[in-house]
Parts: structure tokens; sequence; C-alpha cells
């Protein structure tokens, strides 16, 4: 039977005391992959950042989130801490800006890992090539500085940076959005390899019903902070209940 990983139950969002997420229910099984699917400003990656304790001060969440048998919703910023990036890693939408400009990509993962590993210099570089490997980065790029890379290579290095601790969950947000369409193939195909080796779970947000038919093993539709539809891959390409649902198919073809 498969294992749950993170459980999500009616979760609210509010910014400002306007509701932007409304009652939001979905499941992830440990190595399961779930596409969060809507247009801009449906909600997505709130939903994100409220796993990942992204979100800033002037949001309030209601509802559980629960991860590894552990509720997260409300954790301290100590906890927390403690938690992203060992257990829970993020790709951003666009690595390359989440990066400081001025000091290597090698220098800035390594400062990461050492929060939470005691990790020499040796090892973290023996490690780090090791995936860099798998992922079809160069191991020279954590020599370079971000402005100095392509937006492939900056997503693989987002990738390096959220999976080098071996973490159970990734959350993606729109991690192809900015990539032409060769490089949009390749990443897809990088995260999906990903899963298939680590046997990582992945959230990943898009606007992109074709990355969603692509990697998804389950998938949520939003659309105005609301859930559409919530199934497999296979449910909402095949028998989609909900008018929006369907539409959002057909523009994607």
């Amino acid at each position: 039977m498969p294992e749950n990983l993170l459980t999500v139950e009616n979760l609210r969002v509010e910014v400002d005391g306007k509701e932007i997420l409304h009652a939001i229910n979905f499941s992830v099984d440990a190595g399961e992959i779930l596409i969060i699917a809507g247009e801009s400003g449906s909600g997505k990656s709130t939903i994100l950042k409220s796993i990942g304790g992204l979100l800033s001060k002037n949001f309030s969440i209601d509802g559980r989130i629960c991860f590894d048998g552990r509720e997260i919703t409300n954790l301290s910023d100590g906890e927390r801490r403690k938690l992203s990036g060992d257990a829970i890693g993020y790709v951003f939408q666009n690595a390359g800006a989440s990066f400081c400009p001025i000091r290597t990509i090698g220098e800035q993962i390594f400062e990461s890992v050492k929060a939470h590993r005691d990790w020499d210099e040796k090892f973290f570089r023996e490690r780090a090539i090791d995936i860099m490997r798998k992922i079809n980065l160069d191991a020279s790029t954590l020599k370079e500085y971000p402005f100095r890379l392509s937006g492939g290579m900056a997503q693989r290095a987002g990738i390096l940076a959220a999976t080098i601790l071996e973490p159970k969950l990734l959350l993606a947000d729109e991690p192809t959005s900015a990539l032409d369409s060769v490089t949009r193939i390749e990443v897809v195909n990088e995260l999906l390899n990903l899963r298939e080796r680590e046997k990582i779970s992945i959230i990943l947000v898009t606007h992109d019903l074709n990355v969603a038919k692509r990697m998804a093993d389950k998938i949520l539709i939003l659309r105005r902070g609301l859930s559409v539809e919530f199934g497999t891959r296979e449910q909402i390409f095949n028998n989609p209940r909900e008018k929006y649902t369907q539409e959002l198919i057909e523009a994607s073809k």
C-alpha cells in the first residue's frame, strides 16, 4: 500500500482579512507527483508557500497541513528552518534569481547544507557532483555566478540546491514557465528521473496542462482559490467532470 506523506485538510488562507484559498483538500503519497494547475491568480503558489512556510506575516492560515506524520501548519521559525531544505525542498520559478548574484553557486549551496549537516567541503563537492551528473549539469557550475547561467542551467542548479539533502518532498513553483520548449522538456524529464531514482514526492505548480499530462499521478485543478476538481491523471484527462477542467484541457491542445 502507498505511504501517505502529505495531507492538506480544509486549508484556508487569508491576506489582510480577505480569504484567497477556500477549504482546499488533497493528499500526496510517497513517491507521487501532484500537479496543481489553473489560471494565474487561482492560488496555486499560495498552496506551495503554505506548505513550505513561505507566506509573509500578513497572511493567516487555517486548517491542517500534516507532513510525514507531523502537523506543520503553524511551525515556529526555528522548527521551520530545520524542516526546510532538509525534509522539504523548494524549486522556484526563476531559480537563478533565488541565488545571490555576487557569490558562486557552490558557495551558496554549501552554506545552506552546513545549516543542516556537518559535511566538510570535500564530501559536499563529491555529493553535489554525483547529483549534477544525474541531472546533466556540469561540475564547473559550482564555480559559476548565477548571472552566467542559462535558464536551463539555473533551473538545474535550483534542483541541485533543493535535493542535495535528499528531502522527502520537493515543491516546484512553475519551474518550466520561463524556459523555451526544448529546455522545458529537458527539465520535466530531469524531475521525472529524480522521482524514479530517489522516490521523492513532488508537488508542481503549473498553468500548462501539457506538463501535467506528462508528469502527474494526481492533478488538483484550482480556480479563484477554490478546488474545482481533484483526481488521477487518467480521471482528469479522460473523464473531467467540471466544465472549467474541460476548457483548460481544450485550451492546452
